[in-house]
C-alpha cells in the first residue's frame, strides 16, 4: 500500500496553530468584554408601541399607582400588562373617540390582545422574581427610573448581572417601606415613623448572591 505525503506548504500549519489558539483566546475575551459592556446592554431602548401610552400623563400626572394595571407585581413573578378591559374602565367615558386609542377599542372588542413590545427583557437565562422584590421594599423607581416622567418607556438601567449583584450585595440605598414600593419621589426617612417602617424591611430582607438564585 502506497505511503500518502502531505504537500510541502502544510509545513507551515505547525507554525499557524498557536497563533489560531492566541487569535481564539483573545476573540473570546473581547467579545465576552463588549457583550457585557454598556454599549450592549439596552440603556436607552425605547422601541414604538401598538399605542402610544404616556406614563407621563396616567403615572405621572394622573397619579395612578403602577398596581392598577401592572397587578400582580406583588404576587407573582411577572408584572402583568393591562389587557383592554383596564384600559376601557377609563376610556369609555374618557377620550372614547380618540383615533390613538382605537387599537385599544379594537382589542377591548374582538379580545385578541395588543402586541405590546416588551422593554425591560432580561435574557431567558436569567430568573427573576417581581413578586420577590416588592415584598421586600424595592421599588419600582430602582429598576424602571422615573418612569412616570416618561412619555414613552425607555430602559433606564443596564439589567446586568453586575448591577444586579451591586444591589444584592448593598441593597440598603434601595430599601423603603412598603407603603411607598411605587412612590417615584421617595426619599430617605425623615422621622420616627418612616424609620420603623424602613427597619422592617431592612431585616425582612435577605438577598442572595448564590448562582442559583438567578439561574435556575
Amino acid at each position: 500500500m502506497a505511503a500518502f505525503h502531505f504537500p510541502r506548504w502544510t509545513n507551515h500549519l505547525f507554525y499557524l496553530i498557536p497563533a489560531g489558539a492566541v487569535g481564539g483566546a483573545v476573540y473570546a475575551v473581547v467579545l465576552v468584554w463588549f457583550g457585557f459592556s454598556p454599549k450592549a446592554l439596552a440603556v436607552g431602548y425605547a422601541p414604538e408601541q401598538p399605542v402610544p401610552f404616556s406614563h407621563a400623563l396616567h403615572a405621572g400626572q394622573l397619579g395612578l399607582d403602577c398596581r392598577y394595571c401592572h397587578n400582580t407585581v406583588e404576587s407573582m413573578a411577572h408584572a402583568a400588562v393591562p389587557p383592554a378591559a383596564t384600559c376601557m374602565n377609563c376610556h369609555e367615558k374618557i377620550h372614547n373617540d380618540s383615533p390613538k386609542l382605537e387599537p385599544v377599542r379594537a382589542s377591548y372588542t374582538t379580545g385578541e390582545p395588543l402586541k405590546w413590545v416588551k422593554v425591560h427583557d432580561l435574557a431567558d437565562y436569567a430568573y427573576f422574581d417581581h413578586s420577590a422584590h416588592v415584598n421586600r421594599g424595592i421599588g419600582c423607581v430602582s429598576c424602571h427610573g422615573r418612569i412616570d416622567q416618561m412619555e414613552i418607556v425607555t430602559q433606564s438601567q443596564p439589567l446586568s448581572m453586575g448591577w444586579c449583584l451591586e444591589c444584592h450585595r448593598n441593597p440598603e440605598p434601595h430599601l423603603r417601606p412598603l407603603s411607598e414600593i411605587t412612590n417615584m419621589t421617595w426619599t430617605a426617612p425623615v422621622d420616627a415613623a418612616q424609620t420603623a417602617g424602613l427597619a422592617a424591611v431592612t431585616e425582612k430582607a435577605d438577598p442572595q448572591e448564590s448562582c442559583s438564585t438567578c439561574h435556575r
